[in-house]
């Protein structure tokens, strides 16, 4: 150990040298002022150094936060739901319409006698309250479908960073996986049914061009084609007259009625696939989500341990 005094002589030595830096630097301040009097009153501003124009430069702008909020919109959840809510549009609109012509074509034509389709009715005004309750349900389901779609893509989109889920948020879009399917399966039984009264309509307009070809032989010919509404079951047997002939059956099909309601059951089979599309958009984006999100939850408590 050094003694005491050696130590002390030391330190006398650091504080004169600190001394005569601080003294020779007011020297030159002094100097200064002496030498320009007006630069007494200028204030000093720091000119700024190229490490802080870098991280003026590397701030995040407009278009970088356009980017980053693009990359987190579940592109394919809103195309799906764009599809959705255009197809369930067409069926449920369009479909209800031409509920209402068919029942104007039977009243005035096929089944004379209201007691003959007044089941039909009831089946027809039934549908179109169901129409509306579809309607209702799919807007609310499809908005819902669209906010789980923005959940769990932001929650995919944080996998090399911090992950947040819970139990709860995975049991929900496990349910939608679920419900979707479901949803999809049913749609397809509606697909199906919505292209009944399409090859109904077809049959009828094509007998009536058959009827307008030049090829058919004189009136008797004509009479003799004919379109038994009875036989798609939608009516009884007993039905009068339930059997359209001839010319009769041409006039039909040059109605104003009958021309709305064959394209427009068109237009609704169109909008029930559209609908199918739709949901399988969403049972192919709900499944990734999920499967990514559990898989992503396990890892996460295997590394914990």
């Amino acid at each position: 150990m050094k003694p005491a005094m050696e130590t002390a002589a030391e330190e006398n030595t650091e504080q004169s040298q600190e001394r005569k830096v601080n003294s020779r630097a007011e020297m030159e301040i002094g100097r200064y002022h002496w030498m320009y009097p007006g630069s007494k009153n200028h204030q000093y501003h720091p000119v700024p150094t190229l490490g802080d124009r870098a991280g003026r430069l590397s701030s995040p702008g407009c278009f970088e936060c356009c980017i980053k909020c693009l990359g987190g919109v579940p592109y394919a959840s809103l195309v799906a739901t764009i599809l959705c809510f255009s197809g369930v549009a067409l069926f449920c609109g369009c479909g209800h319409v031409a509920l209402a012509g068919t029942v104007a074509i039977l009243e005035q034509h096929f089944s004379t006698n209201t007691s003959d389709h007044a089941l039909l009715s009831e089946v027809i005004q039934l549908m179109q309250y169901v129409i509306y309750g579809i309607a209702s349900f799919f807007f609310l389901y499809g908005i819902i479908l669209l906010a789980e779609g923005f959940y769990t893509t932001s929650a995919v989109k944080e996998l090399h960073g911090e992950f947040k889920t819970t139990a709860c948020g995975r049991c929900i879009s496990g349910m939608f996986v679920f419900l979707t399917y479901v949803l999809g399966v049913a749609w397809l039984g509606v697909f199906g049914f919505s292209a009944v009264p399409v090859f109904m309509f077809y049959n009828i307009w094509s007998t009536c061009e058959v009827i307008k070809s030049p090829q058919t032989n004189g009136t008797a010919g004509v009479e003799q084609i004919c379109v038994d509404i009875r036989q798609y079951g939608i009516i009884p047997w007993n039905a009068f007259p339930g059997k359209i002939c001839g010319s009769t059956l041409e006039n039909i099909c040059n109605t104003n009625e009958f021309y709305m309601s064959y394209h427009l059951f068109i237009v609704a089979c169109a909008g029930a696939g559209a609908t199918v599309i739709a949901l399988l958009i969403y049972m192919m984006a709900t499944t990734y989500n999920y499967a990514v999100l559990k898989f992503k939850s396990r890892e996460d408590c295997c590394t914990k341990f």
